[in-house]
């Protein structure tokens, strides 16, 4: 059980740092309700489920493993920020009607598999995860049965803590007017390309 616990704290701790998936998460749920925020927020938590578990398997060598393409690793989330920026400032002042998704099954879908792909894509959570194993030196997360509890503990905080962001914004979904959404979506674009250039300018 205490394998569960530590699970659950490495899970909101990369979970609850405010940082672009978080900010989307609001807005998406602000332009389009509760349904598909919650299908992003739980691509976001899939994809921290996913490094949760190679950590938790290979553990420091996963940061290792990750060095060499760190770099394109980086690259490649500042260019997918800044894309996404772009499109959702274009989508801003578009009618509300162009902004939902085709249809509620596929476009929940790939909002699942968008997020799941911008998350995977951040360098710093398989390196957050291994260094959090590595940390467990008395033997919390040995075995099978410890790995598999720090997993599921993992992948439930952060999928708990993503829904509560969905459902923020879904409560601004109902309250919020048109002229507040557009607000709201570029200050939201604001903290995006903030984050975009640190990103860019941190240090390999």
């Amino acid at each position: 059980m205490r394998a569960f616990v530590e699970g659950v704290l490495a899970g909101f701790g990369i979970a609850i740092p405010v940082g672009p998936i978080a900010v989307l998460i609001v807005d998406l749920g602000t332009r389009r309700g509760f349904p598909s925020a919650f299908a992003a927020g739980l691509g976001a938590a899939t994809a921290d489920l996913t490094y949760a578990t190679v950590a938790a398997v290979v553990g420091l060598a996963a940061s290792r493993a990750l060095d060499p393409v760190e770099d394109p690793l980086r690259a490649a989330s500042v260019v997918a920020l800044v894309a996404i920026v772009a499109l959702r400032t274009l989508r801003l002042f578009r009618p509300a009607s162009n902004d939902s998704p085709t249809g509620p099954d596929g476009g929940r879908l790939r909002t699942y598999l968008a997020f799941l792909g911008l998350t995977l894509l951040n360098p710093v959570t398989v390196t957050y995860f291994a260094a959090l194993v590595l940390g467990l030196q008395v033997g919390v997360a040995d075995g099978s049965a410890g790995k598999l509890l720090f997993v599921s503990g993992a992948f439930l905080a952060s999928a708990s803590w993503q829904t509560g962001l969905a459902g923020l914004g879904a409560v601004f979904h109902r309250r919020l007017g048109d002229g507040a959404r557009v607000l709201t979506g570029l200050l939201g674009n604001v903290v995006i390309v903030a984050f975009a250039i640190r990103l860019a300018l941190s240090p390999g």
